[in-house]
């Protein structure tokens, strides 16, 4: 059975929800898609659409990303070797606060 695309009502409630997780809350935006004359600031349904977008055409893709698995590794468990920690640029300086 194939999933149902969010409707935007759900996917409103997603966005707001994952940004208010992070401290952002939407309605100091100005209502509307009318930016602020005074500030600047993108109306808030334009914010909305905005982010909706890039939900429908970004996070699902990123989502199936899989990171290729060494060379001569064994199919069935490509998908696992695949979750590797990427290679860092200087990896003492991420060892050192893991201990």
């Amino acid at each position: 059975m194939a999933a149902t695309p969010p409707t935007d009502a759900e996917l409103n409630t997603m966005i707001r929800a994952r940004l208010a997780s992070l401290g952002i809350d939407l309605d100091q935006l100005p209502a509307g898609t009318t930016a602020d004359p005074v500030t600047g600031s993108p109306g808030r349904d334009s914010v909305l659409a905005s982010l909706r977008s890039f939900v429908r055409g970004s996070v699902a893709t990123l989502a199936s990303f899989q990171m290729p698995a060494p060379a001569g590794s064994d199919p069935a468990h490509a998908a696992a070797l695949s979750q590797q920690p990427a290679p860092m640029l200087y990896p003492s300086i991420s060892t050192a606060w893991r201990r």
